[in-house]
This record gives C-alpha cells, sequence and structure tokens, in this order.
C-alpha cells in the first residue's frame, strides 16, 4: 500500500508538508478568539511565511475531473471568522496597499483589511483542505491543483501584502496588551 502511495503526486513529502501547513493556518484562522492578540498576530505571521513557502514547493499539478469542485466554507461562516479578527485586530487592522494591480501605476491610495486578507486566504484553503481530506485521489489532486492555481492568481498576492503588514505591527512593537 504505501509504495502505491508514493507514486502519485498527492502523497509526495512536498503536497504533504503543504497540506500539513495549509491545515494549520485554517485551524488557527478558526481559533483566534483562543489566543492573546500579540501571539495571534506573532503566529500568523510566521505560519503566512511557511504556508508562501510549502505553497511554492508545490509541483505543477493539472486538474483531473472536469468538474468543479465543492465549495465549503460559506458567507456565514467567512464573515463570523472575519467578524473574530476584526475584534481581535481592532485599529490596527487596516493598512495602505502598496501593490494593486487595477491603480498599481496611479497616484490612488488603496486601504486593505489584514482580517479581510487572511479570511480570502483561508477560504480558499479550508476548500482545498477539507476536498483534500475526502480522500479520493482525483478530489485530493484537483483540490491541490486549486489551491495552486488560486495562489498564482489570487492570494499569493493576498498573503504577502498581509505578510507586510503583520511585519509593519511587528516592527513598530505594539504593545497587544494595552490597545
Amino acid at each position: 500500500m504505501e509504495a502505491e502511495k508514493g507514486s502519485n503526486v498527492v502523497y509526495s513529502r512536498n503536497v504533504i508538508e503543504f497540506v500539513a501547513v495549509a491545515t494549520e493556518y485554517c485551524v488557527l484562522i478558526e481559533s483566534a478568539a483562543k489566543y492573546q492578540t500579540g501571539h495571534l498576530v506573532e503566529i500568523t505571521r510566521k505560519l503566512l511565511a511557511l504556508l508562501y513557502l510549502k505553497t511554492s514547493l508545490l509541483p505543477d499539478i493539472q486538474p483531473a475531473l472536469e468538474e468543479e469542485l465543492e465549495k465549503y466554507v460559506n458567507e456565514l461562516d467567512y464573515n463570523v471568522l472575519l467578524d473574530k479578527w476584526l475584534h481581535k485586530l481592532g485599529g490596527y487592522d487596516l493598512y495602505h496597499e502598496v501593490f494593486d494591480p487595477e491603480i498599481q501605476f496611479g497616484t490612488e491610495t488603496v486601504t486593505a483589511s489584514i482580517s479581510e486578507g487572511l479570511l480570502d486566504i483561508y477560504q480558499v484553503l479550508k476548500d482545498g483542505m477539507t476536498a483534500y481530506s475526502l480522500g479520493d485521489e482525483e478530489i485530493m489532486n484537483d483540490a491541490l491543483a486549486d489551491c495552486l492555481a488560486q495562489f498564482r492568481n489570487f492570494w499569493g498576492q493576498r498573503l504577502v501584502n498581509v505578510l507586510r503588514a503583520l511585519h509593519q505591527l511587528y516592527a513598530a512593537g505594539i504593545d497587544w496588551e494595552q490597545k
């Protein structure tokens, strides 16, 4: 059985490590209320950097199925978690966006939300990790292919933007207990 699993990309080392980090990220997003804000920001900052690395190490994965995968995160789930993160970050949630492809060469300033960026990443990963956990190799493959495609086109940029904002908070030495 082990040799059989070893031959499929969905069981490769880089994939398993990505799945572990993506799952850990989803658990963190869901359990934000359990942490002091300073500790939560620190864990999130480190986990985002690791998530970027592990996603970058994934092999190129092509979809196996024609139909689209089921979505598991609904609007209510998203909004409940978003509210928890907004409450945790308070006035530190908003930051000035540096890269927005729509206006990258303009003079307009864009404000973004750390919480919203984190939840946008969560939504893609939670849908993917839930599908991956079903154990059907074609669905697992397509869950990974979708996560990777969306990383390239959407959440990878969100991740580096949010990571930059979290780094700024880290470098500022904010006393989260006084906020």
